[in-house]
């Protein structure tokens, strides 16, 4: 069966346990399940492993599994095929996109890195393949300050997509790198008044934010940093509340490691909803998980040309990450 639509599109049996299904499946193909930690809880309860973008990068580059599954975004699953090109790597979903990935088209940041000649291409690793193999090194929101940090003071530097993460690190380390105009559209859409206005409901709570987010939500953090740092300093931290924005996924996994502490998710600006969720992250579902495992559909494909030229920069973050 052909994922027409960009997923598995099949009715399951009434009754059907998918979490054992998906147990069988796994064991049966000899395959493993990667998860963003900005899926939906079912998800992350059924994967092998799950994590920010880095950790996934890392435990892709050693997995001897011959299959692959990556419950996240589009990008994500192209960045496990270019560091396993031998594997098959399925998505649930191929609809799965990214906002951020998107308003960084390949053709229009080679022509943005013509007219910047000199400089060293820094490229987030939310972005394409395509973007990947136009780049000299890739970063995560945990890992640009160190690489940035690493680059000779006077080089120059293009750094895209994201220009509120790119314009936190220019802050930190005085630098002027050139910035691309992109943006997650779930961190650009938390409202300070909202924030704030939680504050007064919950004075004690430490707010968490994560650095995509735009300069006005940074400042009246108590701690920036990705995915991964805001779940540690929550985790070893000695408060027992805290605002949280960043996409509400993570929510899961703080209150798992904390269950004493209470995470209250921050809103968006223009909506009534209390949490502010990346529709993307959440096209993952246990029932097309279960169906990509089952008839290992849809498959990420990454052309070889593209897998050589996006792989140097990749590597040069892991070790830069060591």
């Amino acid at each position: 069966m052909k994922a027409e639509k960009g997923y598995i599109d099949e009715e399951i049996p009434a009754g059907l346990d998918l979490k054992a299904e998906i147990a069988r499946l796994k064991k049966e193909k000899n395959a493993v399940v990667l998860a963003h930690y900005y899926t939906v809880a079912d998800i992350q309860e059924v994967a092998d492993f799950i994590g920010d973008s880095l950790a996934l990068a890392q435990v892709a580059e050693g997995l001897d599994a011959p299959v692959v599954v990556m419950c996240g975004v589009h990008f994500m699953g192209e960045t496990v095929k270019i560091l396993c090109p031998e594997k098959k790597v399925l998505v649930p979903d191929l609809n799965a996109g990214c906002s951020l990935a998107d308003s960084c088209p390949a053709p229009e940041l080679e022509k943005f890195i013509a007219e910047h000649p000199g400089h060293t291409v820094v490229s987030y690793v939310n972005t394409s393949a395509a973007v990947k193999a136009l780049t000299d090194v890739v970063v995560t929101s945990g890992n640009a300050l160190k690489i940035v940090n690493a680059l000779p003071a006077d080089e120059k530097i293009i750094f895209g997509p994201d220009r509120n993460l790119g314009n936190y690190i220019n802050s930190l380390t005085g630098r002027d790198m050139v910035l691309w105009d992109g943006a997650c559209h779930v961190h650009e859409k938390f409202s300070l008044d909202k924030i704030l206005e939680l504050k007064k409901i919950y004075p004690e709570a430490k707010v968490l934010v994560h650095p995509e987010c735009p300069a006005p939500i940074r400042i009246v953090a108590d701690k920036v940093g990705s995915t991964a740092v805001l779940l540690k300093w929550a985790e070893e931290s000695e408060w027992r509340e805290f605002i949280v924005a960043t996409e509400s996924g993570i929510l899961h996994e703080m209150r798992r490691r904390c269950p004493d502490k209470v995470f209250i998710p921050a809103p968006p600006a223009d909506s009534t909803c209390a949490c502010n969720d990346c529709a993307y992250m959440k096209l993952n579902s246990l029932a097309k998980l279960y169906l990509t495992l089952k008839y290992e559909e849809p498959e990420v494909t990454v052309a070889p040309e593209i897998i050589d030229r996006a792989r140097r920069p990749i590597l040069r973050m892991l070790e830069m990450s060591k």
